[in-house]
């Protein structure tokens, strides 16, 4: 019996170690997948001590992962690119809501919800061809619907998320007519089936098969600091309008993440996102794929964003993306848009 003070401590002081040793793991879900996301990690460890576990795949596929794990999901953490992605967990009930006042502060309000949260934008542009089409004929989305780009426009598929926020914000916008209005002219003029990616379709304005096209930023930005010789060859028979700029501004989509409903490592969970809103981090997070930050005050170094010059984004909160998300598919069926 005089064994058991000591055995109690025993027992305290390893309960004790294993709640130390859970709070410094962090399970991340990420559909992030590019090389300077990793900086990014070894940077959170070296500041907090906590490890970054990281299991990485494909936005539909880690969703329905941790649907089927259910309460007993290792996953603190959801991190993924396009704000109909992001509405879909908060829609499936997996996302916690957050209260940080370091992230209300640093993230703008439209660019977070209560429960994910923006770290990166990127705008949808339209690219033509420079002989084919002129500036001033495509200087809003509107005007890809216009009978005089008959047989010049190209895109990739109307059920792509990117297609389906861009529709979602003219949704919000200008009403349900406008928008089917938009997608059965885009059809109208298309030069050929909708396939392929957005940089298929910078390839095929800058080689004449399509005069025009819409792209997001960061595809036109990996060709244009490119160390291939062709690919800057081929941009240089590409121009870049950013459109509505008299209007709403640019449409713009998201990087973002959120912490899950059943995180074991909430407080870690809630410390990344917090990381992830810092100067260094956003730099991180941003540059690594041609993107530009969510914080306003931090700037990124990039000769190919700056190539693109300055412009007026949509401040369209994020949240009205995936509000629209369900309409703008119907719009696009109906349309022929496939």
């Amino acid at each position: 019996m005089k064994l058991m003070p000591a055995l109690i401590a025993v027992a305290t002081l390893a309960i004790s170690n294993s709640a130390f040793a859970q709070e410094k793991i962090l399970n991340l879900y990420s559909a992030r997948h590019y090389q300077t996301d990793e900086a990014l990690y070894t940077s959170f460890t070296q500041q907090t001590g906590i490890k970054i576990n990281r299991i990485e795949g494909k936005e539909d596929e880690l969703l329905e992962r941790i649907k089927n794990e259910g309460a007993n999901s290792p996953a603190d953490i959801f991190l993924t690119v396009d704000a109909a992605r992001l509405a879909k967990a908060h829609e499936l009930g997996l996302f916690a809501p957050v209260s940080s006042k370091l992230l209300e502060s640093r993230i703008p309000a439209h660019l977070r919800t209560e429960d994910w949260f923006s770290f990166s934008t990127r705008a949808r542009v339209i690219v033509y061809n420079k002989v084919a089409v002129k500036p001033e004929d495509v200087q809003n989305y509107a005007d890809l619907a216009n009978p005089k780009l008959k047989g010049k426009f190209c895109s990739r598929s109307g059920s792509h998320p990117y297609n389906l926020s861009l529709m979602a914000s003219i949704i919000a916008h200008q009403g349900e007519a406008k928008a089917e209005e938009l997608a059965r002219g885009m059809v109208a003029n298309f030069a050929r089936a909708p396939k392929g990616g957005d940089t298929d379709q910078i390839k095929a304005v800058a080689a004449g098969e399509c005069g025009v096209a819409i792209s997001n930023t960061y595809y036109v930005a990996r060709l244009l600091r490119s160390t291939k010789a062709e690919d800057l060859k081929m941009m240089e028979r590409v121009g870049i309008v950013w459109p509505d700029q008299g209007g709403n501004g640019a449409h713009i989509n998201v990087s973002g993440g959120g912490v899950l409903k059943t995180a074991p490592h909430r407080e870690a969970a809630v410390q990344f996102l917090e990381y992830l809103a810092s100067d260094q981090a956003q730099r991180y997070f941003a540059d690594g794929n041609n993107e530009w930050p969510a914080v306003n005050s931090v700037k990124v170094a990039n000769p190919a964003l700056d190539a693109m010059g300055k412009f007026k984004a949509d401040k369209l909160p994020v949240k009205n993306l995936a509000m629209y998300q369900t309409k703008a598919q119907i719009i696009f069926d109906r349309a022929g848009f496939k």
